[in-house]
């Protein structure tokens, strides 16, 4: 069996890459300025848009939900916004790209607490683990490990990883599941969960964990529960359609940027030096998804452009197309590693990455 030891804090390489940086960086700016304000309206459009969509089809399971199929249509329904709501407007609200003001932004988050999720645990996850250190086992919070899964190549291994290819995709469904009801309050309670190795939790944080959690739970089950009638089998069982849904959808967006086969797992070294910059680390970990449409650009948040939001977090997704133009061109320019595939090779590849990981060695490698 395979000792796990965590890596020292990753340090990134100070190369010439932060100048080639610097430059790209001019460029983008200039091509945003460009674009303002035409383009900033839509995400004013969706902030107001997005959540009000959501909440309409509560009440319309709570007027129509009699009948059973509507019940369930307009749970999904919830589950397909819940995803739009996280990439479009929550996400943004945590970099701090929806409003000018720190504080309306701040504010805004607390629409994810109001749809399940806890706020303040995403933000330490989402912005100072996984943006400062994706794909590095031990720091990207979007890789901590589970035991039933093993998708860093460097995690630890146990027998029952060499069919994870074939359960994992059957456990995805719920994903969501899991991170309401099991993963914030671990994140909370388990002092050995990523988050601690960044941040305390203030009492006050608790407190809101399950006030949030309470209501949540009461307005998806319990008052639908009450008000229609139904048996709580058939309130649950919305309940989970409005899960699954969400969960699939979310990862179909989630998986592709990071966890396929091509791209990188580096670790830092005992010291804590990464191998690579910044600049290289980022592009070497993530690759863009080639599928572009009006829906991926209005519904999903622009996820397929992702390349462009891990180098320029602060800058909202509306402005991704066009910035990644820029992007694309200038690595092609200075030979740096721009990568862009299907959404269906890149899923591919998250299977072929579980596949590899069920073993001690990488069974896709070349050997000599």
């Amino acid at each position: 069996m395979e000792m796990f030891v965590k890596p020292a804090k990753p340090v990134f390489r100070k190369l010439k890459d932060e100048v080639l940086f610097q430059s790209l960086r001019t460029r983008v700016n200039a091509t945003i300025s460009t674009l303002q304000p035409s383009v900033k309206n839509q995400a004013t459009l969706k902030a107001w848009l997005f959540p009000f969509i959501y909440f309409a089809a509560w009440i319309f399971a709570l007027v129509f939900g009699e009948n059973h199929t509507i019940l369930w249509l307009m749970y999904a329904a919830m589950g397909f916004m819940l995803v739009v709501n996280y990439l479009t407007l929550i996400h943004e609200a945590v970099h701090g790209t929806i409003f000018k003001s720190k504080r309306l932004n701040r504010l805004y988050v607390y629409l994810f607490d109001l749809m399940g999720a806890n706020s303040f645990i995403f933000r330490i996850r989402h912005v100072r683990l996984h943006h400062n250190y994706p794909n590095v086992m031990g720091w990207d919070s979007d890789f901590e490990q589970s035991p039933m899964a093993r998708v860093l190549p460097h995690g630890r291994y146990e027998k029952w990883h060499q069919y994870q290819h074939i359960y994992l995709p059957f456990l995805y469904p719920l994903y969501l599941l899991n991170w309401l009801l099991v993963r914030d309050f671990k994140d909370y309670f388990n002092k050995k969960k990523l988050v601690w190795k960044v941040a305390n939790i203030p009492a006050i944080e608790y407190i809101k964990l399950f006030l949030f959690k309470l209501f949540f739970f009461g307005y998806i089950i319990i008052i639908p529960k009450y008000i229609l009638g139904f048996k709580w089998l058939t309130i649950l069982a919305a309940f989970l359609i409005m899960m699954f849904t969400a969960s699939i959808i979310s990862l179909i967006v989630l998986l592709p940027p990071h966890a396929n086969l091509d791209n990188a797992f580096p670790l830092p070294d005992e010291k804590g030096d990464m191998p690579d910059s910044w600049l290289m680390h980022q592009l070497s970990c993530t690759n863009d998804i080639v599928e572009d449409n009006w829906f991926t650009r209005f519904f999903m948040g622009c996820f397929n452009y992702h390349i462009a939001h891990h180098l320029f977090p602060c800058v909202h997704h509306v402005y991704y197309p066009a910035i990644t133009k820029v992007i694309e061109q200038f690595a092609a320019k200075h030979g740096l590693p721009y990568r862009k595939v299907s959404l269906w090779q890149a899923l591919y590849r998250h299977y072929q990455l579980l596949k590899s990981n069920a073993y001690h060695d990488n069974i896709f490698e070349e050997t000599m």
